[in-house]
Formats: structure tokens, C-alpha cells, sequence
């Protein structure tokens, strides 16, 4: 199998082999060369407690087209001698708020780099199954709930990076025959989601001003809203949606919404915490062209792969809390 992005959790899938392919110069995402190492780690860790599985890294950048004949083929082998099973790609300049200050180097990582990945399987006429991370980004204004047959009308160039990349694995799953189908993926988190996401800059941000490290919090728009759910659960679906027989386009959600500051209460009052005593609005957290609100409609994902949501809003920030509370050093854990 090959892992494009490196995401820990694809390593819970058993008796694979895995061959990943991970980019260190992501500018959105501050310390991804310290978080791609820990996820390395937790990958090689769960796979040495009996995992039936081998792992295999590869370093570079997904627009070089030569880096992905590399991974795909490999230098060291005959051609041909390792071609993936199933292609992962998750690797994106996926910041959205970066894309308006990078939108030339987000829609090469994003939509060039998916165009690339696809080329290369149609070129050496691999019988690959491609899985295509895409976003509710690409909704932007569109009326809730959002499902698969929802117009897209994206609003930052991320977004419309990621509606190329989509339509281009329609393209090449009806022109090729290629097995390639997109998750349309509304707002994943867990405790490995990136510092600077709001998320995470969030339950961190409590964890640090409860252990006296952080004195402020510092956030853009608190009315934006959005539809939050558990990675783990999210990528299993990705999994699910490469089992079946035929490719298709899945939207993989909670089904609720919920705004920015009521994440945030929720986080700072689950320690007994004051949120408007802490956060400070900074205008230089908004975006030049905000998404305000986001719900997806997940009705064909039940209905299809028998996948649904376990973990609810609640309990996800109280899994991201307890996590950052340990990180910093704190023994309190919320029940």
C-alpha cells in the first residue's frame, strides 16, 4: 500500500505493507517535520506489537513528478516490481488561511500534484485503487447540509485547488477506467491535528493557560461554523470507500454543526475556565473571503458503506483536551 501524507491512523489497518511517501516543506503547517516523525514512530510502534505489516518511508515533494516515479516504482527495484495496491493521497499545502498568501504553491501541491499522481498511474498502467482526499472546503457558500450532489463554490484557493483535483479523478475514473474515488471530508480532528489549526490551537491553548504557559488566546472569526468529527472514524471510511467494487464520491460527516465559539466555551469550561477572560480577536485570523457555514449530509455513506459517526462533539474536545492537558504536563483529565 502506499501512504501518501503519512497519516498514523492508515497504520491501524492490519497485514498491509506499506510504502510512504512524506513532504517536510508544507509552510502551513509549523513543526510537520517533528509531527511527521511522531507519526512515523506511532506507525513503526503499533506495527512491532504484532501488526502484520511493513513499513517503508520515502522523503520528497509530490510536485516532482520524478519523486512519485520514485515511490511508485521504485529506484532500487525492477520496474514495475512495486506497484501499490491502494494510493492514498492525503498530501496538500492544507492550510486554508496560508492558500491566500501561497496560492500558486497550494494549488501545485494540491491539484497539480493529484494530476501528477494520476499521470503516473495512468502511464505505467498500474492497476492502483487512488483515493483522493477532498474537502468541504469546496462547498464554500453553499447551502446546509452538503451532500455529494451539492454545487461547489469555493472561496479560498485551497478550496478551489481541491475542486480541481476532485473533478480531475472523475476525469480519469471515467476517461481510464481507473479506480479513483474522492472523500469528501468535513472537518476531521484528534489530538494529531496540527498546532496551528484552530482546533488544536484551541485545546492546546487551554491546556497552556490552566499550566500558567500561555496567557492569551488569540483567534479570528467565532461565528464561523463547521461539522467536527474524529479522524480515526474518518479515515476508516476512507478505507471502506476502497473496499467496495466500484469508485465513487463519498461525503463523510458528523451531520451537526457547531460554531467556533462554541467550541470554544465548551473547551475552556470543561477546566472551569472563563473563554471571554482569555481570547482576544485578531484580525489577521480572518480570511479575505470567509466560509461561514459548513454541515455535511452523510446519507450515502451510511446507506452504501454501512459507515456512521460514533464520537459526537463533546467527546471529541474531551479527547483533544486530555491529550494537550498530558502533553503539557497536567494530571487533570476530564471525565
Amino acid at each position: 500500500k502506499n501512504i501518501q501524507g503519512g497519516s498514523a491512523y492508515i497504520s491501524r489497518l492490519r497485514r498491509y505493507n506499506y510504502k510512504g511517501f512524506c513532504t517536510f516543506s508544507d509552510p502551513g503547517n509549523l513543526g510537520s517535520f517533528q509531527g511527521t516523525l511522531e507519526n512515523l514512530k506511532t506507525i513503526k510502534s503499533r506495527l512491532d506489537r504484532g501488526c502484520q505489516a511493513q513499513l517503508e518511508m520515502s522523503s520528497g515533494n509530490n510536485s516532482h513528478v520524478e519523486a512519485l516515479l520514485d515511490v511508485v516504482v521504485d529506484e532500487n527495484k525492477l520496474l514495475g516490481e512495486i506497484r501499490p495496491d491502494e494510493i492514498y493521497n492525503l498530501a496538500a499545502q492544507s492550510h486554508v488561511r496560508v492558500s491566500f498568501d501561497l496560492p500558486e504553491y497550494t494549488v501545485n501541491t494540491v491539484a497539480i500534484g493529484t494530476l501528477r499522481l494520476l499521470e503516473v498511474i495512468r502511464d505505467l498502467k498500474l492497476e492502483s485503487r487512488f483515493y483522493q482526499a477532498s474537502s468541504s472546503e469546496m462547498f464554500g457558500d453553499a447551502k446546509p447540509p452538503q451532500s455529494e450532489w451539492t454545487p461547489f463554490q469555493p472561496r479560498s484557493p485551497y478550496a478551489a485547488a481541491k475542486v480541481l483535483a476532485h473533478q480531475l479523478v472523475g476525469v480519469y475514473r471515467d476517461a481510464y477506467g481507473i479506480f479513483a474515488c474522492g472523500g469528501i471530508l468535513f472537518n476531521h480532528e484528534s489530538p494529531r491535528r496540527g498546532e496551528t489549526f484552530l482546533t488544536r490551537k484551541v485545546t492546546l491553548g487551554v491546556a497552556n493557560i490552566l499550566a500558567k504557559k500561555q496567557d492569551k488566546l488569540y483567534l479570528g472569526n467565532m461565528d464561523a461554523k463547521r461539522d467536527w468529527g474524529f479522524a480515526p472514524e474518518y479515515v476508516r471510511a476512507m478505507w471502506m470507500m476502497m473496499q467496495k467494487k466500484k469508485a465513487d464520491d463519498f461525503v463523510i460527516a458528523t451531520g451537526e454543526s457547531h460554531s467556533v465559539s462554541e467550541f470554544v466555551e465548551l473547551a475552556f469550561g470543561l477546566v472551569g475556565l472563563n473563554w471571554k477572560r482569555f481570547v482576544k480577536i485578531d484580525q489577521k485570523y480572518f480570511r479575505p473571503t470567509e466560509v461561514d457555514f459548513l454541515q455535511g449530509d452523510f446519507s450515502k455513506a451510511k446507506k452504501i458503506l454501512g459507515w456512521k459517526p460514533k464520537v459526537k462533539f463533546e467527546e471529541l474536545v474531551k479527547i483533544m483536551l486530555n491529550s494537550d492537558l498530558k502533553k503539557v504536563g497536567l494530571s487533570l483529565k476530564i471525565n
